[in-house]
């Protein structure tokens, strides 16, 4: 609907099934629209228009696209509910895919296959069928997806039917759209099959790479997403693959950075040349610094993948841990996870800017984010054993700030370092004895358990 169509939205009269059931047999083609209209507009609000059903079903029969579009989505919505009367508009689903027009030979695929109902399902197949080998691109991309939706309502019916081989039979499509959407739906029928059903060959292999360059950021997506299940068959394989997906980092969409990064990180397990792997890992910061410059919550979604990149390759951001430092106003998740990637990246080298971020984090308001941040020093120094004694000089210095949580959490992430380094570090307990008394944390008290607490029970 259109910004016009507000209007229909703010009818309140009583009598309003019966006003519409007269309307939707009118003889007139206007009124007919704008009561099915309406009755969308109540069907969105959530009041209960499915007595209406066999009206709006007797609309289907309509060259106004769309009317038809409208009709489509009043099925879509109360079929489940109505099965039996569902059955009625069968004929017209039939009918329009094998209409001259190829939108709504694609919609009423699209609508049937959104239908489900397992009475419509069998008289689904032989249209199906047809717009899988359809002239129009639009068409048979639009049949891809409607397989993977039928196989989740009756498997069985596709492996019957002979669908998956279509599906498969349309990667060599040679329009990307469709390859990518091919993709898609066996990706989605591999996902809830047990069994082997999608599995990428070097013939597939090359088809997808083609395809990869001309289809749109989301079925590059789904491409790409298929393609991290390849195993490569050795080093120049997966070279050659790593060449072909690398132009993808510089993509604007953030999810095919992502899925590009996955499958360079996976083929570089087999890449044996040193300067290769270290050419790769220079490619990949800079878009991954890039997705820190988005919306929070794309922020997060990059945070938590970067968390698991600096896992198996913290080379790869080791110069740019300044991108992780907390901004003002970065949401609380936000800063999280910008706090994780810091430890991870933590190094003699930078030690002291982290010890110095961590510092005035520490003095914040939020009582959680504090917390974290005083724990993160603790486990730089467990972590760094050159830093430990910078970081226990910081813990001191929150201490002395005497405020009730950061006291107890300094005392806590110490009695974790007395533990990592044993008779290193006594000479800071008289300092922790006279900040006892702060404590009410049971961890905190619990320090006491540890023999370098005896000297303390002794005074």
């Amino acid at each position: 609907m259109s910004g016009h169509d507000s209007k229909y939205f703010s009818t309140t009269k009583k009598g309003e099934i019966p006003e519409l059931k007269e309307e939707l047999n009118s003889q007139y083609k206007d009124k007919r629209k704008d009561a099915v209209k309406k009755v969308i507009a109540a069907m969105t609000v959530g009041k209960d228009v499915s007595s209406l059903f066999t009206d709006v079903v007797n609309c289907m029969q309509t060259e106004n696209l769309e009317l038809k579009k409208l009709v489509y989505l009043y099925l879509i919505n109360y079929a489940k509910s109505q099965p039996d009367l569902a059955i009625l508009a069968v004929n017209t689903f039939v009918k329009d895919s094998q209409d001259p027009n190829p939108l709504i030979r694609a919609l009423a695929v699209r609508t049937m296959g959104c239908i489900r109902v397992d009475k419509i399902t069998e008289y689904l197949c032989d249209p199906l069928q047809r717009c899988l080998k359809d002239d129009d691109p639009y068409v048979r991309k639009t049949a891809a997806i409607c397989v993977a939706k039928l196989y989740d309502i009756n498997a069985e019916l596709v492996e019957d039917r002979g669908f998956l081989e279509a599906l498969k039979d349309l990667i060599s499509d040679n329009n990307p759209m469709v390859v990518a959407n091919a993709v898609a739906a066996l990706a989605e029928i591999q996902d809830s099959s047990a069994r082997p059903i999608f599995e990428i060959t070097s013939h597939t292999l090359t088809k997808l790479l083609t395809a990869l360059n001309e289809c749109t950021e989301w079925g590059q997506v789904f491409i790409l997403d298929s393609l991290s299940r390849y195993k490569a068959t050795d080093a120049r394989d997966a070279e050659n693959i790593v060449e072909r997906v690398t132009p993808r980092l510089q993509h604007a969409n953030c999810a095919v950075v992502l899925s590009a990064v996955k499958i360079i990180l996976l083929q570089m397990e087999l890449i044996t040349s040193t300067d290769v792997v270290r050419n790769l890992c220079k490619k990949m910061a800079p878009p991954l610094v890039t997705l820190l410059s988005a919306e929070p919550e794309i922020q997060y979604v990059a945070l938590r993948n970067i968390n698991l990149i600096v896992q198996k390759r913290p080379t790869i951001l080791a110069h740019e841990i300044k991108v992780f430092f907390c901004k003002y106003n970065d949401p609380i998740y936000v800063k999280m996870e910008k706090l994780e990637i810091m430890i991870k990246l933590a190094s003699d080298r930078n030690i002291d800017q982290v010890l110095l971020e961590f510092k005035e984090y520490a003095t914040e308001v939020d009582v959680d984010f504090v917390r974290k941040a005083v724990r993160a020093i603790g486990r730089c120094a467990i972590k760094l054993e050159r830093a430990a004694e910078r970081c226990i000089s910081v813990l001191l210095e929150l201490i002395k700030i005497k405020v009730n949580y950061v006291v107890q959490e300094a005392i806590i992430v110490i009695k974790d370092i007395f533990r990592r380094y044993p008779n290193t570090y006594e000479s800071i307990i008289a300092t922790l004895c006279e900040s006892l008394d702060t404590l009410d944390e049971p961890e905190a008290k619990g320090i006491n358990d540890l023999d370098n607490w005896r000297i303390c029970r002794k005074n």
